[in-house]
């Protein structure tokens, strides 16, 4: 049986770097096999960067292994021009139909010519790439709507821009499709965590820490394997902590690189029990989504206001915070793993992955209350834990045009087949693309969902 984490040579040539550099040895060949090449991108709800992951996708039948390789991973930053004025309407929560207009368009061009300026930083020729997958920025996130409210998803960054700019049929919107079947529309991730990280005999955990830290359990192939996934938002992730930093260094820091300032703090667990303890997200039963909506910077401002008015240095600030959000996810893997019939105490190993991934501040504690647990980095299934989501959409842009229905996790609102996620932007190369997509599974009124993922060879990041 192919497993998640084995690699294996590609077709053509030794290394992939011919195909990065143009030398394409297909292109979206209409023989009824897929060869095509995606540019996945994400910017998260922190607005740290917009990561980008050149990726080429091979498979020789609907029924066979979905080969993968990455190309080219990089992290493009976001222009200040753009990330001060969202981030500042974020926290404000006031603005007007012009300015939402408007910012649509500026975040389309953002991520049209990031993908202009990625080519030329690695030498890709833009002709090589054959779809770009975008999940665009994310502006509000109404999972879990009240009464009188109406679940949706507000995603910026005009897809017919970006294909404009760079001439590449474009994939972009992907929750809202999830949630018009009555999902929440994120996590939106289980379908890469499951294919990276089943395993024959071994529970996993996958634990992305972005700005909201989000799991998705794994169980073994004897025990439903990817069938029987679950997923859910644990709450805050690293975006409590980036809020804190910009505070005490008036913008100048970002975020806590390495953990260097919570490590100089001393944690005021009264503090972080007492969030932890009245918090209404943290305590609600999966399945939950949540995002800077309910974790936003007025919230963060609002513990670094508490922590100062008990005389705690700014290092102490950080450190509580942190613990928050490390605490937080160990409270979700007990408080509700049993709702699942999942035992802790089966967990083999949890992978890491997202900014949080490298803090050592949250890894040693996971570590510390989970002794029993391998903490990994996604790294050692050949793709790099900052690139995941990226390569995600790169790959949901790829299920979009085929047609092909995702993984759905067994804890969704509902079961209900899904949707093909996105909203598809023809590019100068569409009918190409198309062609190729037609012509694989030609004949059948629907491809049947991915299930094995061979990585074809592990990626190791190149500056």
């Amino acid at each position: 049986m192919v497993t998640s984490i084995e690699f294996s040579e590609p077709n053509g040539s030794a290394n992939g770097s011919a195909h990065v550099n143009g030398q394409r040895p297909h292109r979206c060949v209409a023989d009824g096999t897929l060869d095509i090449t995606v540019m996945g991108m994400n910017s998260g709800t922190a607005m740290d960067g917009i990561d980008c992951a050149l990726v080429r996708y091979r498979q020789d039948s609907p029924e066979a292994p979905l080969h993968m390789e990455i190309l080219k991973y990089d992290e493009m930053p976001i222009p200040q021009y753009i990330k001060k004025p969202v981030l500042t309407m974020l926290r404000e929560t006031k603005t007007t139909p012009s300015l939402m207009s408007q910012l649509n368009v500026q975040l389309g061009t953002m991520f049209g010519e990031t993908v202009k300026l990625f080519c030329e930083k690695h030498n890709v020729p833009i002709n090589s790439i054959d779809l770009i997958g975008s999940h665009g920025q994310t502006i509000w996130l109404l999972s879990m709507p009240e009464n009188g409210e109406t679940r949706s998803a507000f995603c910026l960054g005009e897809g017919t821009v970006i294909s404009g700019l760079t001439g590449i049929t474009t994939v972009t919107d992907f929750r809202m499709a999830e949630q018009a079947v009555g999902r929440q529309g994120a996590p939106l991730v289980a379908l890469i965590d499951g294919l990276l990280l089943h395993h024959p005999t071994e529970w996993r955990i996958c634990q992305n820490i972005g700005g909201i830290a989000n799991l998705c359990v794994i169980p073994p192939d004897s025990e439903g394997g990817v069938d029987a996934m679950v997923d859910w938002d644990c709450g805050p992730g690293n975006m409590f902590i980036d809020h804190a930093m910009r505070y005490f260094t008036q913008g100048e820091m970002e975020y806590d690189r390495d953990g260097e300032w919570g490590a100089q703090g001393t944690v005021n667990q009264a503090v972080v029990d007492k969030f932890l303890d009245n918090n209404k997200y943290c305590n609600h039963l999966p399945p939950k989504t949540t995002g800077r909506e309910t974790f936003g910077d007025n919230e963060a401002q609002a513990i670094i206001d508490q922590c100062l008015a008990l005389g705690m240095s700014k290092y102490d600030t950080v450190a509580t915070i942190t613990r928050i959000t490390a605490q937080n996810i160990v409270k979700q893997y007990r408080a509700f793993f049993p709702t699942f019939h999942i035992d802790i105490d089966k967990i083999a190993a949890v992978y890491m992955c997202g900014g949080g991934a490298r803090n050592p501040n949250i890894t040693n504690y996971l570590q510390e209350q989970l002794p029993a647990v391998r903490i990994l980095k996604l790294d050692e299934t050949g793709v790099p834990s900052d690139a995941k989501e990226a390569v995600s959409f790169a790959q949901q842009a790829l299920e979009a045009i085929l047609g092909r229905a995702a993984l759905v996790p067994i804890n969704s609102d509902t079961l209900t087949p899904n949707t093909i996620s996105g909203k598809i932007a023809p590019g100068l190369r569409w009918r190409e693309v198309m062609g190729m997509a037609v012509e694989f599974g030609k004949g059948r009124a629907k491809l049947p969902t991915v299930k094995e993922m061979v990585v074809d060879r592990p990626y190791t990041f190149k500056p």
